[in-house]
């Protein structure tokens, strides 16, 4: 149930610590080299941008994001860091004009589901890369696979029918499915497509209380107790903060989650 609108939160600690496993991962397979152009979609306060800066050291890293509060945080993180190489910009990837093949690696850390046409999208994001540049993207699995939307959505039931699904909007796992994602990245202009399944806990906070306030910045979530009357609602809390003590681990509130690590060339 997490959605376009829990990214780019002003302060960057608590989701940047929720995906730190996730943000390992992606680092892993970005391959990025030290004279690498780095384009960051959906960069949110600038974390994966300012680490591909950082290894890009004799090249550049430009991220991206719609969030004009969340760039300004993330210039301010690059600034007070040193880096001059690592820029970033209000845009909509979408319909940016970007320099044509000017990249040599696109990264996304779960920035590229929530686009109004994904096929728009990634053909120009495609123009953006140079012939042998490479997408490194990760997405969400299902949801059915994701702990975290199954707790939270169950937990929000009401006594008498099931929170509704959102009929428009950001839908967090619209990247799930991998023949439709070859498809989709094919007809973009995209080749060599793989997927790596990745399973690793997101980190909700230190105690109840905190992972409660995180969940309860999920516009999702908000949006979902607006539907239910105070009683409801409160029930639906009181068996949210429940979930979410058990899973009370040695490192804070911790959920399973799978995400897919999707790899593609242009040619």
């Amino acid at each position: 149930m997490r959605d376009a609108d829990q990214q780019p939160r002003l302060d960057p600690s608590g989701y940047d610590a929720e995906l730190r496993r996730h943000n390992e991962a992606l680092r892993g397979a970005c391959g990025i080299q030290v004279r690498d152009h780095v384009l960051d979609i959906g960069c949110g306060s600038g974390q994966t941008t300012r680490q591909a800066a950082r290894t890009a050291a004799a090249g550049s890293a430009l991220g991206i994001d719609v969030s004009a509060p969340a760039i300004e945080r993330a210039r301010e993180l690059a600034r007070a860091e040193g880096l001059r190489n690592a820029t970033f910009e209000r845009a909509d990837a979408q319909v940016h004009q970007f320099p044509a093949e000017r990249f040599d690696v696109v990264i996304s850390r779960f920035g590229t589901m929530f686009f109004a046409d994904p096929a728009m999208a990634f053909a120009n994001i495609g123009r953006a890369l140079r012939p042998g540049g490479r997408l490194v993207m990760m997405v969400w699995q299902a949801a059915g696979r994701n702990e975290w939307d199954v707790t939270i959505r169950q937990s929000l039931q009401a006594a008498q029918a099931p929170v509704p699904l959102p009929s428009k909007g950001p839908d967090p796992f619209s990247l799930a499915d991998p023949p439709a994602v070859t498809d989709l990245l094919r007809a973009a202009g995209f080749a060599d497509i793989s997927f790596t399944d990745v399973r690793e806990p997101v980190y909700y906070g230190p105690d109840v209380p905190a992972a409660l306030d995180w969940v309860r910045g999920f516009t999702s979530t908000s949006e979902a107790l607006k539907t239910l009357d105070p009683t409801a609602a409160a029930h639906a809390l009181d068996r949210l903060r429940a979930a979410l003590a058990t899973h009370t681990t040695t490192n804070g509130i911790c959920f399973n989650s799978r995400a897919w690590i999707v790899t593609a060339n242009r040619p």
